[in-house]
């Protein structure tokens, strides 16, 4: 059974590294973490791709808001179970 989760962000550098390590300690071995970013301006992305992590997916565009980037990760979820 696949978990999908989804996290939207923009400019959360501050507190991105704590949702990731997050995801990373679930003992569930089947997990995607699809991440919809708002085309931050901080070092958001880069504080993504410099860790060990459990993302799938990795979006940085600019969106509508939280629900528009909400519904692109589910468009790309693959998951049996789905969360935010």
């Amino acid at each position: 059974m696949l978990f999908s989760i989804i996290t939207a962000t923009y400019n959360s550098a501050a507190t991105i590294l704590r949702c990731i390590e997050s995801v990373n300690s679930q003992t569930w071995p089947e997990v995607e973490h699809i991440i919809i970013d708002g085309a931050s301006t901080d070092d958001t992305v880069e504080k993504i791709r410099s860790t060990t992590n459990r993302v799938t997916r990795l979006v940085s565009e600019p969106d509508n808001g939280i629900y528009d980037a909400l519904n692109k990760g589910l468009a790309m979820a693959s998951g049996d179970i789905i969360g935010w």
